[in-house]
């Protein structure tokens, strides 16, 4: 390394600003003068100084990439301990479950407990929304060779959906919970009280007739209710929700105007009759045949 005395540094120092004002307005000059030497000059050295930018633009990437690499482990670590936590808790209460299935399974035995009969079901696929005479029906692909009757019942995945009122033989109608013409016995699960869910051709459909003692909460889920007998008992419809104050309605579990499947129960509730009570009258007089005066007559004038 050449010797370079204090003075000469300081000159040096002290022209270098200069200098690089006068290229820098040379390098101004020289582009308005020839402006395709000045585009040739730059491309140049662009082309000399992109693979420094590459470079220096992976490191870049690289850094935070290993910053954001970082920053997922420590978040890991915590996810990982919220996880082992909850798992912990989720195993408690694994075994709560099991034991509640074991005391439940004893008390069915030990009561003679007759399940229910599992419903006959037949999954069909959704084709049209056209609903006829209806406002909010669809048309299935299921009919009477399938299984398929008048008042079957309709569900989709999360809740119910209508109820079949026409049915020929390779399809059937539906008439979705929705409908003007849909009326349906539901019951309050909180409360346990009952009310007419009735549709309006509307996204959600109106609760009518509850006891005025113990009014729909907000976020209470509907369920069926086998009043009328048309429905079993329990079905989830959807939760309860003011649009406006003392005016509930119920926002359904089904996305209705998104019908792709359904499925068809056949729950048989028109099958169940229940038994004479003692003492019971029946409505209808026994049919006996009539005697006639005349042919009381007609008979002892033969005798005679």
């Amino acid at each position: 390394m050449i010797p370079v005395s204090i003075q000469v540094r300081q000159a040096l120092g002290k022209l270098v600003l200069p200098v690089l004002l006068l290229l820098s307005v040379g390098i101004i000059i020289a582009g308005q003068a020839d402006r395709r030497l000045a585009d040739t000059a730059r491309m140049y050295v662009a082309d000399a100084l992109a693979p420094l930018w590459g470079l220096i633009a992976h490191t870049q990437t690289d850094i935070s990439h290993l910053v954001q690499g970082v920053k997922d482990a420590r978040h890991l670590a915590e996810e990982n301990a919220k996880l082992q936590t909850e798992n912990a808790k989720l195993r408690r209460w694994y075994d709560v479950a099991v034991s509640l299935a074991r005391e439940n399974d004893n008390l069915k035995t030990e009561l003679h407990w007759v399940p229910e009969p599992t419903p006959a079901f037949v999954t069909g696929r959704v084709v049209a929304d056209s609903g006829g005479m209806y406002a909010r029906a669809v048309l299935l692909v299921a009919g009477t060779t399938s299984g398929v009757h008048v008042g079957n019942v309709a569900l989709a995945t999360n809740g119910l959906a209508g109820r079949v009122t026409e049915v020929g033989p390779h399809a059937a109608r539906v008439l979705l919970i929705t409908d003007i013409a849909s009326r349906l016995p539901i019951e309050l699960e909180s409360s346990h009280a009952t009310a007419i869910m009735a549709g309006d051709n509307s996204p959600m459909p109106r609760l009518m007739y509850y006891p005025q003692d113990s009014r729909p909460i907000e976020g209470e889920r509907v369920v069926t209710s086998d009043q009328a007998g048309a429905f079993p008992m329990g079905l989830p419809i959807g939760t309860v929700h003011y649009l406006h104050p003392g005016q509930p309605v119920v926002q359904p579990f089904v996305q209705l105007d998104k019908l792709t499947m359904l499925r068809v129960f056949d729950f048989g509730q028109s099958e169940i009759e229940p038994p004479d009570a003692p003492g019971h009258v029946p409505l209808t007089r026994p049919h006996r045949p009539l005697a006639l005066p005349f042919k009381t007559l007609l008979g002892q004038g033969q005798e005679g």
